[in-house]
């Protein structure tokens, strides 16, 4: 497998630090299989590509997964299972709905109103979300039959990889965003599977920082996963 490096950009997570990502050769074959293998160097998925962060003076990103078999949820996390509980929950194989297409781009332009991503199209959204060789699925959340959230996920050998979630933010008060990894991480212990991969960790973005809060927790660091604690070791 060859990769590619991206030009230097402004990183759109922390201030004044700029981004360079590696990315899998998009015009060799890429499989579940390719995915499973990189999923565990640190990469993750964009749509059909297969990218990690790779930036010459910022080692922020930190790839993270949770150790399903030892995850206890904390009492907060108890109170969103428990708040949830007259939510429909229901997962259906990937492919295009105007119904997911209308709740992901009310999400965008409440969330990320001054982003590029406010102006996805129908298009821009199928790359994104659902991509091609991947193995993905929707996990649909519905009140009186009305769907309010979705949270977008790719199966693989080892694990569940939690991809994207979009809500109805006129339901945020559910703290829908906690209680859709709560529902992966059950479904991925319904599968027999030991991780349930998050993406990218970063302690200085707030917006990132809430998957150390699925304990335990482990991050790649230093070229092997290993446990994160409230000091985080970092290389030199």
């Amino acid at each position: 497998m060859d990769f590619y490096q991206t030009p230097i950009y402004p990183c759109g997570y922390l201030p004044n630090r700029y981004s360079v990502n590696i990315f899998a050769d998009p015009n060799k074959e890429i499989s579940t299989q390719t995915y499973s293998w990189l999923i565990d160097y640190g990469f993750r998925r964009n749509g059909s590509h297969l990218y990690r962060p790779q930036c010459p003076e910022c080692n922020a990103c930190i790839p993270t997964r949770v150790c399903i078999d030892e995850f206890k949820p904390r009492r907060s996390q108890k109170r969103s299972l428990m708040h949830n509980q007259d939510l429909e929950v229901c997962i259906v194989k990937k492919e295009f709905k105007q119904e997911h297409f209308d709740l992901y781009k009310q999400y965008i332009q409440c969330r990320h109103e001054d982003g590029p991503m406010n102006s996805s199209t129908k298009q821009d959204y199928q790359e994104f979300i659902i991509g091609t060789w991947s193995e993905t699925f929707f996990m649909e959340f519905r009140i009186d039959k009305k769907l309010i959230c979705v949270a977008v996920f790719d199966v693989l050998p080892q694990g569940l990889s939690a991809a994207y979630t979009y809500y109805d933010t006129a339901y945020q008060n559910r703290g829908l965003g906690t209680f859709a990894i709560l529902k992966l991480i059950e479904e991925t212990k319904n599968q027999k599977l030991p991780y349930l991969y998050l993406g990218y960790w970063i302690e200085e973005c707030q917006k990132m920082s809430y998957k150390v809060n699925f304990k335990p927790v482990e991050g790649y660091l230093n070229k092997t996963w290993q446990l994160l604690h409230e000091e985080i070791p970092r290389k030199e």
